[in-house]
């Protein structure tokens, strides 16, 4: 875990440093489901998906809301720190890797809506990782939609996504109004994390 949050983290959270500015969110997004076609491999190849998952597993584990060995959606670890090896595996990651970025997305709308010339930059960053036109349009018709948090969290199928979206929500922002922060702590209560887990990620995430 801490090989992978020194090689992953830093570069993504530079780049998330100001989203709005330098379109940092698109770089975090585009290292999630860049790769062309193949999201999955994409998201795993870049190294988002498996840090994500190793902040998760960490934190249920330590906080105490893991849900029983073996029982992460890799078996022993979470998918994200290994490849799926089985196509309802593949289908649970790609799942996991669309709530992750609606997770970030919405993050991103907490303190307002996400500004049109703010998209374009986001948008752009996503075609220079190589996003297919699908995937792109999906992350616009994401980033146009009011924030809906109750919604998004009856989309979340378990504990360990929960936590993964949680740190992924951290690497959209700077945590740096009230608005986020209380969408932070709105989010950990409509995915149903302990105070614990949350206390875990914010430290391990930086926050």
């Amino acid at each position: 875990l801490d090989g992978i949050l020194g090689a992953v983290k830093g570069g993504l959270n530079s780049a998330a440093q100001n989203p709005a500015a330098a379109g940092g969110i698109g770089a975090v997004l585009g290292s999630l489901v860049g790769g062309g076609s193949d999201s999955v491999k994409g998201a795993v190849g870049g190294g988002a998906l498996a840090m994500l998952a190793g902040v998760a597993m960490k934190a249920l584990t330590s906080g105490g809301q893991a849900e029983g060995a073996g029982a992460f959606s890799g078996g022993d670890m979470p998918l994200g720190m290994k490849a799926p090896e089985t196509p309802d595996e593949e289908q649970a990651l790609e799942q996991t890797a669309s709530l992750v970025v609606k997770a970030m997305i919405n993050a991103a709308k907490s303190d307002g809506e996400i500004g049109p010339k703010e998209m374009e930059r986001i948008v752009g960053k996503l075609k220079e990782s190589g996003v297919d036109d699908g995937t792109q349009h999906w992350v616009m018709m994401e980033m146009s939609k009011p924030l809906d948090l109750d919604a998004f969290g009856a989309e979340i199928p378990n504990m360990e996504t929960a936590a993964e979206a949680y740190a992924a929500s951290l690497l959209a922002i700077e945590v740096d109004t009230d608005a986020e922060r209380q969408y932070l702590q709105q989010l950990a209560q409509a995915t149903g994390l302990n105070p614990t887990v949350v206390q875990y990620i914010n430290q391990t995430m930086g926050l």
